[in-house]
């Protein structure tokens, strides 16, 4: 641990109301029930996505579970995208408020983290001292310790699991392309039945990325923190657009929104082929009869990118000791086999199954639903997150004035 965030912990723990006791509860998990007892009676305004009815459901039950065996009020601040919370705590930090933020604990990763993470608006380390962090499967999912190549240093506790993953409607893609390559033949053979969101929009960047990563780009230049001297690394995937986007849905010259609109269009008949980057979304919408059951959910052989998501707590946070009862909470392996269901949200979990008692165990297994993928291929790690926004402004320089 850096002298830095050390200073950082002794400062931000004593702006805390319970500033003493978080101080002594990060050099031992010893004091971990002082924690619970701390947060007993707290409001934390969990700042998340709003976007999901699944996943404002699941965490109305989380809030209800808290209430229960914790005195904690959970309130869902929803946004719209994370780099609002990002703006709204440093605006915070300008105003001189460090000790009476507007958010407690914030879902988060990627380029949102970095930034944080560089201009101190985080609090911590604290998550690896988490009772359930020991449950966390840190070997064999190396991304729950470092987002988007950046180190997380304790400042996040990991909660999900994501991975670049295609559908498609078997009846009309009998074959589907396990590659880059071979989706771009198929685009050829099947021009406007194909396109994806277009950037900012996260998971077009994350398209961008997985295109870029098969293109033959220097994986050694996009792991570490972007370079201007080195983004020609990126003219592979320029080529690859090029060809492309003459085949996509309205020859490229306009984008669906998001993927949400994808999927509608994919249900409509409208495209052949979709993204997510959940593996397990397909599943999710086949269950509720937003999608046929022929649709089949894939990845492309070598591996598509993937990363972990995760809750961090910003450095001004007024409910500390709730923020950390919740996320512990939330890592618990009830709430992350709930999480993992496809009947509840079905977002794969961080936990390592083999580290969980026979019942814990139990409460994961299940049959393959419709739409999961039945071959999960390896996961790629996400390109250095500073990549970001060199990437997606020379996409809009390129292809968003259309």
């Amino acid at each position: 641990m850096s002298l830095e965030l050390r200073r950082r912990d002794v400062l931000w723990a004593g702006c805390a109301l319970a500033g003493p006791l978080l101080a002594r509860a990060q050099g031992a998990s010893a004091d971990w029930p002082q924690v619970e007892a701390a947060a007993r009676g707290q409001t934390l305004r969990f700042n998340a996505w709003g976007g999901s009815e699944r996943i404002n459901a699941y965490l109305q039950w989380a809030a209800s579970e808290l209430a229960r065996r914790h005195a904690i009020k959970l309130e869902h601040i929803k946004v719209g995208d994370t780099a609002e919370v990002v703006r709204r705590v440093r605006a915070e930090k300008a105003a001189g408020r460090m000790a009476d933020g507007s958010t407690d604990l914030v879902w988060i990763n990627g380029e949102n983290f970095l930034a944080m993470k560089r201009e101190g608006l985080l609090f911590g380390p604290w998550s690896e001292r988490l009772p359930n962090y020991a449950l966390v499967d840190t070997e064999g999912k190396p991304t729950t310790r470092t987002d988007f190549s950046e180190p997380v240093d304790g400042l996040e506790a990991p909660w999900g699991m994501a991975q670049l993953t295609f559908y498609a409607d078997s009846a009309r893609v009998p074959v589907r392309p396990s590659s880059m390559a071979e989706l771009l033949a198929w685009a050829k053979q099947n021009p406007g039945r194909f396109s994806y969101p277009k950037p900012p929009q996260f998971h077009g960047l994350t398209f961008l990325k997985q295109l870029l990563l098969e293109s033959g780009s220097s994986r050694k230049a996009l792991d570490a923190p972007f370079n201007a001297a080195i983004f020609a690394t990126t003219a592979p995937l320029w080529s690859a657009l090029d060809a492309l986007h003459p085949h996509l849905w309205k020859q490229g010259r306009q984008f669906p929104a998001s993927s949400t609109v994808m999927r509608q269009m994919l249900a409509d008949g409208e495209l052949s082929i979709s993204l997510t980057f959940n593996p397990n979304e397909a599943a999710n919408e086949i269950a509720a009869q937003t999608l046929p059951a022929s649709v089949v959910s894939y990845q492309h052989t070598r591996g598509t990118i993937g990363n972990t998501h995760f809750l961090a707590m910003p450095f001004n946070a007024r409910a500390k000791p709730a923020a950390q009862v919740a996320a512990n909470f939330l890592l618990s392996p009830l709430a992350q086999a709930r999480k993992a269901d496809i009947r509840h949200w079905g977002d794969p979990t961080v936990l390592a199954l083999d580290k969980l008692s026979a019942a814990d165990r139990a409460l994961f297994t299940g049959a393959t639903a419709p739409g999961q993928v039945t071959r999960p291929a390896p996961t790629l790690p996400e390109p250095h997150a500073s990549w970001v926004d060199p990437i997606e402004r020379e996409w809009t320089r390129r292809y968003g004035q259309a």
